[in-house]
């Protein structure tokens, strides 16, 4: 029986410090062996968001323990050990910087080949780590930093078929939250307040929602949360703001999902029609549902990542690494910390006022 490879993923593009050890089963199937993740909400609560310099001190303070931690729990030694992945974009390049450094240079001290790693691409592969997952796929990536849909023919292969052209759908959540009172990190808790409120008391507006094939915007829709939060008198208003943001959400979704669903059959031959929900907000249960029951209705696989990895996390890294050490796709030290890296680099970048549809 051959050794299978052995990877060491790390992770610090945003505010998580995180590092796993991956190898694979006889099957090729991934198989995680730790997967340790460091949260800094404490550090950055007060500020209500993400303060770049602060997460790239505590990354630099805990990094050492975190990637010891998950070489210990892995019950692996370090010279066992085939190579070393590290998130090189996109991200906070104060932070990426820590972990991308820490992965160069402990991959020059024993010796084994370094592979860079784009973040979103760990997302995208992510489902990988719990199903089995074959090319080609319709991704739509939605978390704090990113909204896309995405053909993924293959590792490396990605053609955009929609992106937002403003802000991506969890910085709304988040910043929802924050109108609404709520601590940091506040979006998850949008869908807990919304269960108690009436989801038609608002009508938020949906930028968009009537052309530009299958891109979302979400800029609009949080003026409004804001112009609306600030006649907030009760509870049960607050309740049903929320509840309206998540419904309005949905709706936004729903039809630009479909929309990118024709586009994706446009562009394959399909013998079987799978459907990818990869990022932070796909722990978003009614999301979740929602979709899921959109793939039934349009008769498509929907596979979602383990609520417990759909966040920043390293084991989506080290699998990404373990893709391309199969492929023998290393990188050299000098690799540089990539804060703007999308995965289709052929698209145009589709942001900001007067973007032409």
């Amino acid at each position: 029986m051959s050794k299978k490879p052995l990877i060491l993923g790390i992770e610090s593009s945003c505010d998580e410090t995180a590092a796993s050890l991956i190898t694979e089963n006889e099957q090729g199937n991934p198989v995680v062996l730790s997967n340790i993740i460091s949260s800094q909400i404490d550090v950055h609560k007060e500020f209500g968001g993400v303060v770049p310099e602060l997460a790239a001190r505590s990354h630099m303070e805990k990094i050492d323990w975190i990637v010891k931690k998950a070489i210990d729990d892995s019950r692996k030694k370090i010279e066992e050990i085939d190579a070393v992945a590290s998130t090189a974009g996109p991200g906070l390049i104060v932070c990426l910087s820590v972990g991308l450094s820490f992965g160069k240079a402990f991959a020059s001290a024993i010796n084994k080949p370094f592979i860079a790693i784009n973040h979103l691409e760990g997302h995208a592969l992510s489902p990988k780590l719990n199903s089995s997952l074959k090319y080609p796929y319709l991704l739509l990536l939605i978390s704090g930093g990113h909204s896309q849909f995405l053909n993924v023919q293959g590792l490396g292969k990605y053609k955009r078929l929609g992106t937002t052209i403003d802000d991506a759908l969890g910085e709304a959540f988040d910043k929802t939250a924050k109108l609404l009172g709520i601590e940091f990190p506040g979006g998850p808790q949008i869908e807990i307040l919304a269960k108690k409120g009436n989801p038609k008391k608002y009508d938020l507006p949906k930028p968009i929602f009537n052309k530009g094939g299958c891109n979302l915007s979400f800029a609009g829709l949080k003026t409004a949360v804001l112009r609306i939060s600030k006649n907030i008198k009760t509870d049960q208003d607050k309740f049903d703001l929320a509840a309206s943001f998540q419904n309005t959400v949905e709706e936004i979704l729903y039809k630009k999902t479909k929309i990118a669903f024709a586009e994706f059959e446009k562009q394959n031959k399909l013998k079987e029609k799978v459907f990818v929900v990869a990022g932070g907000v796909a722990a978003n249960k009614n999301i979740r549902s929602m979709l899921t029951n959109l793939c039934y209705e349009e008769n498509y696989k929907s596979v979602f990542p383990p609520f417990e990895l759909c966040g920043d996390n390293a084991a989506m890294i080290a699998l990404v690494g373990l893709e391309k050490f199969k492929l023998k796709q290393f990188n050299n030290l000098d690799y540089p910390a990539k804060p703007r890296w999308p995965l289709d680099e052929n698209a145009a970048f589709l942001k900001g006022a007067g973007v032409k549809l």
